[in-house]
């Protein structure tokens, strides 16, 4: 750990790590998020779309990787991809959920004050959705990580994925230890992140109680 931290080995490989797993979480969550609130609105087209939805999460995501480097090259939109795709489904749902979760006796009130869809969706759907979102967002920040390395594994040059699969062809196991360790706490600092963010959006439900 000492050694691969002094000469920048790490760092340059943690770096690469958490820019594919920060951008796929970015574009898998802005996915999920626009059509989870298309389908929490409208159910006939839930149940329309939803086994294809599921259908494709049913294919491992260790399968579609390859087939993406192979579409998409080995650099860095493959592993942007790989990270959309798994952190693509939580959120979905727990948005989908968190819309559902709305009081209708609250929904029917807002509209009988002749609320537009805007003040809806800000004053009663969003607060009401937000705990919700925030446990498929915690699970999607720990997936992100797995996906950017799931990705490194199919085909990559530089990265944690690609440092475990260096130190596993030269029998390097201090090596592969360090990787992992280093994924660990990234996955540790950005679910801390997302927690921090938690605390400070709900607040009110703190005061509230």
């Amino acid at each position: 750990l000492v050694v691969v931290a002094a000469d920048g080995t790490l760092t340059r490989h943690a770096v690469v790590t958490l820019v594919e797993a920060a951008l796929g979480l970015a574009l898998g969550l802005s996915t999920a998020l626009l059509l989870g609130y298309v389908l929490g609105k409208n159910q006939s087209l839930e149940r329309l779309i939803s086994p294809y939805i599921i259908a494709s999460q049913s294919v491992p995501i260790v399968a579609v990787a390859p087939l993406l480097v192979i579409w998409l090259g080995s650099g860095l939109a493959s592993k942007v991809f790989v990270c959309a795709l798994i952190t693509f489904f939580p959120t979905l749902i727990s948005t989908i959920v968190g819309l559902r979760s709305v009081d209708p006796e609250l929904r029917d009130l807002l509209r009988s004050l002749r609320a537009s869809a805007w003040q809806q969706f800000r004053l009663l759907e969003l607060p009401s959705a937000l705990p919700v979102l925030f446990g498929g967002l915690k699970l999607s920040v720990i997936l992100a990580v797995v996906g950017a390395v799931v990705g490194e594994f199919s085909g990559a040059d530089v990265g944690l994925g690609f440092l475990i699969n260096l130190a596993r062809g030269v029998l390097d196991t201090p090596l592969m230890f360090v990787a992992v360790i280093c994924l660990v706490v990234i996955a540790q600092l950005l679910y801390l992140l997302v927690s921090l963010a938690e605390r400070i959006c709900l607040r009110w439900r703190v005061v509230g109680e």
